[in-house]
Order: structure tokens, then C-alpha cells, then sequence
């Protein structure tokens, strides 16, 4: 679409009483094949291209889309639209800023130029070496993606910024069967780099580790319940804070006085030797991107300094519904969502002690080296979290596995409960769904202690 066209668009959403309207034009590849038991279930390629068009009046906003790019069907549809807002507009004629481009991919392979068949083929040894390990290891599934997304957003104020991202993912999972109780191993890595991280990815021993973790937690014991110490292990153990802590964070929550932490800017709202931040401007990381899906700059931004709150996420009516300056945090999954404030890599940074050193420092207590799904209320900050694998400690070491494991709390009390953080930070890609759809996030932390927690388990 050229300049002309996304103008006379523009002019059309103001045609109304108006102070403010947004294109976002969108054009995304994507490839993919999943294997069960190291055969192919499904393969395919796809691709699609859209619009959104946002018009806002204060904190009221209009949302329209469309796949058809049409100019003349597109300036119809941005002045219906605009009538949701009836009035008049003082806008003159659109002038559109300097285009800027940015991407934060890293990649040396496109995957586009590497055949689904090496893919497949990689996929299968894994699935062969899996079922030949153990026979308690009964299903072995396996997956690759592959996408190339690049955005354009204009706006009334100038804006007018494009970006594109190519992100992989590679998943595989191993099931152990045991009578009628089953347990997995998974790991699900993710990037913005290409084909390379495939090629240099340690598949057969990630595979391992899989069947291995499935098969101790097949053969385990349940784990006890009550309140007791908890050690959560680096990388994907950091979706507690994203759940419990990340979105009460949002100006989605915050703006309308629903989250736990509205007001508390500048507040101690966890340990002192708990800081966090949402770096959207790590390159090649799985959650990045430079331009938000407003056209806004993205932002490494302090979340918690020492405990003390000092930033919320904030989107284009977030900013306005809480008279703050926009983050650079306003995201969607395609052009059928309008954006509102999200999380990109989220994570507690690095502090001071070794994993050693905190399992040591523990008489006893539940070690969770693998997080599972969960569920929280972000206007109590009241969650739950099933453990995928978990270990007992006894007498400063890690002892038997237990299966069965949730921990239940809420998000500003554990906060404040963190009296360990590790030095051993990790990042783990991962989906978040809200309403502005599933986009890629990046969850992380160190080595974490929570000095009490509520464990939910049963004895056998």
C-alpha cells in the first residue's frame, strides 16, 4: 500500500470527531511440520496480509479490520468507522513522517532456503533415540515453526515506522507411561535467529533429558502438602513473576484500578534483593522487537529496583487513562486485534548467591526445576501454578522426586517471601494469551528461594 493510499485512509478515520488514528498494516509468512512417534502428522505452509484501523476520542477508540486491501473499500470502511464518533475533526491534510525500519532477528540461515525434509529428519532421530530408550517412554512428540512477520504502523501524529521479525521454534516431548499414570519431559526453545540455532541446537541430549525427566517423575512419589520453603529453578520458572507480578504490571490492568499494584509507584512491593525488568531490545531473543505494534519505540524498562516499583507497561490508552507516557510495550497477535499493553523478555535479574549456595541454605523444602501451566487473578494477585518436576530437599540437599506439585499464593506476598536470588539468570521462550491475542514472550530468572510457600500435594 503506498503513502497516498494509507493518507487518504488516515484522513477518513478523522473525518469524525477524532483526536487521534492509526494504520497497521501487516504481511506474515509462516511454515511448520509436527511428528508423532517420528511420524509426520501435519506440514504446511501459509501466508496473510491485513489492516487494522484505530481511531480514538479520549479514552473511547473504534477498532476495524480487514484482509481487503482495497483502498476505495478501506476509506469506506475508516469513515463508517469514524462515525462512532461523531463530530467533527481539525485535522488538516495527512502528512507522513520519514519511514524507519528496524528488526531485531539475527539470522545467518533463512529458514525459508532449508527443505521441510532436513527438518523431518532431524525430528525423527530425536523420536527414534527417544523410544529406544527407555520402555516406560510411550509417545514421543515433535514440532518446528517457522515465521517472518513484518508490520507498518502510521498515525496521525507522524508516526511511521516499519519492522520485520523472523522467529523459529523447535519443540519436543516424551511421554512415560506407568499403569494408568503418564508424566512428560518437554523443552519448546525458541529465537529470532535462523536456521543455525537449529543446526547447532544439542537435540539428541535435549531428547534425553526429556525421557529422563518423564521417567523419574513417572516413578515418583506425590509431593507433600503445606506450607514450606520453595527453590524455583532458573529459566522458565520465571512464568510465576510473568503470571503473578508481570501483568498486574499492564496498564490494561492498572488504567482501570484492577491490579494489585495500581498506585504503587515508588512503593516496596518485594524483597529487597528482587529487581525485575521487560527488555523488549535484546537482539534476537524470542520476545524482542524495536518498533511496537503502535509504532512506538520499544524500551528496556526497570520494572522493580531493589523491590521498590518504579515502572508499570503502558500502551496508547493506557497513557491516557492514566495521564503517563507510553512505554513502548503495546503489542497484538495479528491485524484482527487492536494493541494494549503486553510483556516481551520478562525476568528477575541476576543477584548474588549460587544455585548451590540457596539448596544449601535450605533444611528442607521443594525444589521445582520444571514449571507447568497455571491461572491468576490480577486483582488480587491470587495464583496457581502446577510443577512439571520437582525434588524434596533434605538437610541442604536435593532428594527423592515428587510429582503431583502446585504452589499457591499471591503475587505480592511471595514477591516480598523471595529472600534467595541466585547468579545463574536463564530465558525461556514461551505464548501469553490476553485480549489483544497470543503473542511470543520470553519468561526468566535466576535461581529464586520463596521463604514460604503453600505447596498443594497429597501423601500416597
Amino acid at each position: 500500500m503506498n503513502d497516498n493510499d494509507i493518507s487518504l485512509i488516515l484522513e477518513a478515520a478523522l473525518s469524525g470527531k477524532a483526536d487521534f488514528a492509526e494504520v497497521y498494516l501487516e504481511e506474515e509468512s509462516t511454515r511448520g511440520v509436527s511428528l508423532l512417534n517420528g511420524k509426520v502428522i501435519r506440514a504446511g505452509t501459509g501466508a496473510g496480509a491485513g489492516i487494522g484501523i484505530r481511531i480514538m476520542q479520549g479514552t473511547n477508540s473504534v477498532y476495524v479490520y480487514s484482509n481487503n486491501l482495497e483502498t476505495s473499500s478501506l476509506i469506506h470502511m475508516a469513515k463508517e468507522a469514524s462515525q462512532a464518533l461523531a463530530g467533527s475533526s481539525d485535522y488538516g491534510q495527512i502528512v507522513l513522517g520519514e519511514l524507519c525500519k528496524t528488526s531485531p532477528s539475527m539470522v545467518s540461515i533463512d529458514p525459508d532456503s532449508v527443505p521441510k525434509s532436513d527438518t523431518v529428519e532431524i525430528l525423527k532421530q530425536a523420536a527414534s533415540f527417544a523410544l529406544d530408550y527407555d520402555p516406560l517412554i510411550t509417545q514421543v512428540t515433535g514440532g518446528y515453526n517457522a515465521s517472518s512477520k513484518t508490520i507498518r504502523v502510521v498515525n496521525s501524529r507522524g508516526v511511521n515506522r516499519e519492522e520485520t521479525k523472523k522467529r523459529i521454534r523447535l519443540s519436543m516431548e516424551a511421554i512415560a507411561t506407568k499403569g494408568n499414570e503418564k508424566q512428560t519431559g518437554r523443552v519448546s526453545p525458541g529465537t529470532q535467529r535462523g536456521y543455525e540455532f537449529i543446526n547447532e541446537y544439542p537435540v539428541i541430549d535435549k531428547v534425553r533429558e526429556c525421557c529422563d525427566t518423564a521417567i523419574r517423575m513417572v516413578n515418583a512419589g506425590y509431593a507433600p502438602s503445606g506450607k514450606m520453603p520453595v527453590i524455583i529453578c532458573n529459566g522458565f520458572g520465571g512464568v510465576i513473576f510473568h503470571e503473578a507480578c508481570g501483568h498486574a504490571l499492564e496498564a490494561s490492568s492498572v488504567g482501570i484500578g484492577s491490579s494489585c499494584f495500581t498506585g504503587k509507584l515508588g512503593e516496596q512491593i518485594a524483597s529487597s534483593v528482587v529487581s525485575a525488568r521487560d527488555n523488549a531490545r535484546i537482539e534476537g531473543e524470542w520476545g524482542s522487537y524495536y518498533t511496537d505494534d503502535e509504532g512506538n519505540e520499544s524500551s528496556d524498562l526497570l520494572l522493580i529496583e531493589n523491590g521498590i516499583l518504579k515502572n508499570y507497561l503502558i500502551d496508547e490508552l493506557g497513557s491516557r487513562r492514566m495521564d503517563m507516557p507510553v512505554t513502548g510495550c503495546a503489542r497484538r497477535e495479528d491485524y484482527t486485534f487492536a494493541p494494549t499493553s503486553r510483556m516481551s523478555n520478562t525476568y528477575i535479574e541476576n543477584g548474588t548467591s549460587t544455585p548451590e549456595e540457596i539448596i544449601a541454605a535450605t533444611e528442607e523444602g521443594l525444589y521445582c526445576t520444571q514449571m507447568g501451566g497455571g491461572s491468576v487473578d490480577t486483582a488480587t494477585g491470587e495464583f496457581n501454578f502446577a510443577v512439571n518436576e520437582a525434588y524434596m530437599i533434605r538437610g541442604g540437599r536435593i532428594a527423592e522426586p515428587v510429582r503431583g506439585a502446585t504452589l499457591i499464593g499471591k503475587g505480592p506476598e511471595i514477591l516480598m517471601n523471595i529472600d534467595m536470588v541466585g547468579n545463574d539468570l536463564a530465558l525461556s521462550a514461551g505464548i501469553c494469551g490476553a485480549t489483544s491475542g497470543n503473542v511470543p514472550v520470553t519468561v526468566g530468572q535466576p535461581t529464586i528461594r520463596v521463604s514460604s510457600i503453600l505447596v498443594g500435594g497429597r501423601e500416597e
